[in-house]
């Protein structure tokens, strides 16, 4: 496992725990702007995530195509994956 898969595997394991919190926090009738501030927390290393996952395939999946065949369908896929990431 590469060095970015692995700092994305221990952010989603932080958003594990922040996620389990939440609903801990709404179980427990918490504040619902606590709740809210938190739930922002776990989207942002949600999209940190995501960053380090799209470079990894930019780097190991894409940078290795050796013919020009192979390479528009992953630059389709990849283009396809940030689109959905923007709306």
């Amino acid at each position: 496992m590469n060095e970015d898969r692995k700092k994305a595997l221990r952010m989603l394991n932080i958003c594990k725990g922040q996620i389990e919190g939440i609903i801990r926090m709404i179980e427990d009738d918490r504040y619902c702007v606590d709740i809210s501030t938190q739930i922002l927390a776990s989207q942002s290393l949600l999209k940190k995530s995501n960053i380090l996952i799209f470079r990894q395939h930019i780097d190991n999946c894409i940078r290795n195509i050796s013919s020009d065949e192979d390479i528009e369908p992953k630059i389709n896929e990849l283009s396809d994956i940030i689109n959905k990431a923007l709306k």
